[in-house]
């Protein structure tokens, strides 16, 4: 069949909006039916080539929609149902999975190269195959998925809410609540306050912390912060540090969780000094491999237990989270519809990231057009 993708190219290239030949499902396979697409900094990463890709790859990585056909073995899910799509896919058999780190799932080792995980692709273009960004290609109004990579969800959640608990949502609120262990009465500084963040600070906010400290120098995300709990807010990291020395009555914040766009050195060394002893930092944003972006002293790691830990997927388990975090959002107790800043086209794709980078989004939602 025939579908409209974002397609990116090459480095520091913008997507292009391409017709593609998409494959039906083969085994344990399902054809969705895009319906909205979340505008992720990830596939910014893409591009920019701090997570270099197989190219050319179709875009996106959160998006839900409607399941029009499976192949055989399919047995999560059914034709008609409405579903979101994690970027993490979960076979429930591998030793990660196994042992309930679900979002370390072996199958999730191809999702830059973008193809399936027998090594072969979906989606094809005048002889030439291409990928999908975490074996998704949300920015394709329908594409050909694992059914592992398919979470089944409650039909009355419109789908342009949902598709934003796919990366985004989980990502930010397990950074705090499962790898940050965010406990009644702690301090937590959170650097970076967009599309991940926000959801940090619900997090956080929802597993009881004291204080909610953002750290963020644009002032739109700051504001929204305090909106979704924050209870201080500071455009700058050294002031960040002064306010919660003084709150923890010189004691440091409990942690300190990454969330910027880029990751650097002087980031993780600022979320090092603001934790006191036995604190955690937990680095969620990305940063290009080959870049050394933790270095602090060895002896104050050891001295004061401090701990330094990496974060995928905020720890969560797809097929479990994604459905607890809409119930919450069902409950009134997590905004996911104020995080939507913008709406776009597929064929604004380019419009969407530049609002992104300019700092004007808290989150951008790619609604398809059938």
């Amino acid at each position: 069949m025939k579908t409209k993708a974002a397609v990116l190219t090459g480095f520091h290239k913008p997507f292009e909006i391409v017709e593609l030949d998409l494959d039906g499902p083969g085994e344990g396979e399902v054809l969705i039916r895009f319906v909205a697409a979340g505008l992720c900094h990830s596939d910014l990463h893409l591009s920019d080539g701090d997570l270099p890709p197989r190219f050319p790859i179709v875009g996106g990585h959160e998006g839900a929609g409607i399941i029009e056909e499976v192949g055989p073995g399919v047995t999560r899910v059914k034709p008609g149902d409405h579903v979101v799509c994690s970027m993490i896919p979960n076979c429930g058999h591998c030793r990660y999975c196994a042992t309930g780190r679900q979002n370390l799932c072996d199958m999730g080792a191809t999702i830059l190269d973008g193809h399936m995980p027998d090594g072969t692709f979906r989606f094809h273009h005048g002889g030439e195959d291409l990928g999908a960004m975490c074996m998704l290609g949300t920015f394709s109004q329908y594409s050909t998925i694992s059914q592992n990579s398919a979470v089944k969800v409650d039909e009355s959640i419109p789908l342009e809410t949902a598709a934003l608990v796919g990366c985004g949502v989980p990502t930010g609120w397990g950074t705090a609540v499962y790898e940050g262990n965010v406990r009644v009465g702690d301090t937590t500084v959170i650097y970076g306050v967009g599309g991940l963040g926000a959801n940090t600070v619900q997090g956080a906010v929802l597993a009881g912390a004291k204080h909610v400290v953002v750290v963020d120098p644009n002032p739109f995300k700051r504001d929204t912060a305090l909106k979704f709990g924050a209870t201080h807010a500071f455009a700058a990291a050294e002031e960040a540090r002064k306010a919660v020395t003084e709150l923890t009555r010189g004691q440091g914040a409990d942690q300190a969780l990454i969330l910027v766009g880029t990751v650097d050195e002087a980031v993780v060394q600022a979320a090092f000094d603001i934790i006191g002893k036995g604190g955690t930092v937990v680095v969620t944003g990305l940063a290009n491999p080959e870049k050394l972006t933790v270095h602090v002293s060895g002896a104050v790691l050891t001295l004061w237990e401090k701990t330094i830990k990496g974060s995928l997927f905020g720890g969560c388990n797809p097929q479990y989270d994604i459905v607890k975090l809409l119930g919450l959002y069902q409950a009134g107790q997590l905004k996911l519809d104020e995080l939507i800043t913008q709406k776009y086209r597929l064929d604004e794709v380019n419009q969407g990231y530049q609002d992104l980078v300019d700092g004007k989004n808290i989150r951008g939602v790619l609604v398809h057009e059938h």
